[in-house]
């Protein structure tokens, strides 16, 4: 099974802005406890989705940020 790419540039780029600003939350101690390492985990979940430029949320509503060709 091949995962086709369905994620934008756009998308990608605020997926990785996003992920650097839940670690830094995390990392500088504003938030901690339970919710921080939810943070973090999520943060390395838009970290990981970006860099393959596929997202599974979108497969399973059937949506897609690529630019239409």
């Amino acid at each position: 099974m091949t995962m086709k790419k369905n994620m934008g540039s756009t998308d990608r780029f605020l997926r990785i802005f996003l992920a650097a600003i839940l670690a830094s939350l995390y990392l500088s101690n504003f938030v901690t406890g339970v919710l921080g390492v939810i943070l973090i985990v999520l943060a390395g979940v838009l970290l990981l989705t970006s860099f393959i430029s596929f997202c599974p949320l979108y497969t399973l509503f059937g949506g897609s940020t690529l630019p239409r060709t």
